[in-house]
């Protein structure tokens, strides 16, 4: 495969933002630059949305964590996974409002952070689906097989999570390695991958598909065989109770899927378009940028959705938040009482899950 372009080398490798003022160059014309099409999205609204997502996110990722913090004893291997998704949104939430400015305006902010909210965006998606694999496999060994060797781990399900994050960092370290603050041609500043003109191509497929397989791919296969297994058991036995807290699992991981999986596709398509496996026209490459656009903005309002799932469907998620107000002199037993309903659900390894 011959060389790209200078322009063409700016161009995002494996989790590209899009904006529309800086476009690349297709490779088959002569000199001359795609014009991007129009949008139709409105850079301010899409800057306010970010806003709101930070808002709602800081709130809800904040309350999960001080609830199952809250009820250590009580806490089983799923919500210890749980709290790390919540801290992995968490971090990540605290970098939109730097996203919505450079959605509204340019990067403003130095390679330095152009570094740090990017490596924070990538380890947020690896670790999220990574502990979700985690969460099916312990479902599917609890519930399946039913034995205490699935359930008894609480006391090293500490390493598993720090194996997570370490992974996750790892999965990105080519964004921490090339990407910077800088100012391309005919544009204001980006925050971009810049990795050199030799072997471009090369680079894309390395830097890009071994991420995706070894942290979308894989797990996500993990995912789709244990909770098909999982599920079909518990329709055997007709547990209700156990078919309940199966329902906020299978929300969270459904709710991942629909934010991330279109923005993973889009991402499988533009890699097969930037290393010529797909002929590359400006048409079309007007169309993965937009699709790039929108998908990303879905993928960004994920990290506030959970603590909705949890707090919509999860009963008990909700009565641990209730006991603590309660606790603190804030409501009332009566009120507790009340609005509070019992369940007698509790996790194979006979712990009391504060979240399900």
């Amino acid at each position: 495969m011959g060389d790209w372009t200078f322009d063409g080398d700016l161009s995002d490798l494996f989790k590209g933002y899009n904006y529309t003022d800086y476009n690349t160059v297709n490779p088959s014309a002569a000199a001359a630059p795609c014009k991007p099409d129009s949008l139709n999205i409105n850079k301010y609204v899409v800057a306010v949305v970010y806003c709101l997502v930070f808002l709602l996110s800081l709130v809800g990722n904040s309350l999960v964590v001080l609830v199952i913090s809250y009820n250590r004893q009580n806490r089983s291997v799923t919500d210890v996974y749980l709290l790390n998704l919540a801290i992995a949104d968490l971090l990540f939430a605290l970098t939109l409002p730097l996203w919505a400015v450079y959605r509204a305006h340019e990067w403003i902010f130095g390679t330095f952070m152009c570094k740090a909210v990017s490596v924070l965006q990538e380890v947020n998606f690896y670790s999220g689906i990574l502990l979700l694999a985690c969460i099916s496999i312990d479902r599917f060994l609890a519930i399946v097989y039913a034995t205490r060797a699935a359930t008894e781990k609480r006391h090293w399900v500490k390493f598993v999570c720090l194996g997570i994050w370490v992974f996750s960092i790892a999965l990105s370290l080519p964004i921490l390695l090339f990407r910077e603050a800088f100012w391309p041609p005919h544009s204001g500043m980006v925050c971009y991958e810049r990795i050199g003109e030799e072997n471009t191509a090369k680079w894309r497929v390395v830097l890009r598909i071994l991420p995706q397989t070894f942290g979308f791919i894989l797990p996500l296969l993990i995912m789709l065989f244990c909770y098909g297994v999982t599920v079909k058991t518990l329709f055997q036995t007709k547990n209700s109770q156990k078919q309940k807290a199966m329902k906020v699992i299978l929300a969270v991981v459904l709710v991942f899927l629909v934010c991330w999986l279109p923005y993973n596709i889009t991402l499988v398509v533009d890699t097969m378009m930037r290393t010529r496996a797909i002929a590359e026209t400006c048409h079309r490459r007007n169309q993965i940028d937009a699709a790039l656009s929108v998908t990303q903005i879905l993928g960004f309002t994920h990290s506030c959705i959970n603590p909705l799932i949890y707090a919509f469907i999860g009963q008990k998620f909700r009565n641990s938040f209730l006991k603590i107000l309660v606790y603190h002199g804030l409501i009332n037993k009566e009120f507790l009482s009340r609005y509070g309903r019992g369940s007698s659900f509790a996790s194979t390894s006979g712990n009391t899950s504060t979240t399900l």
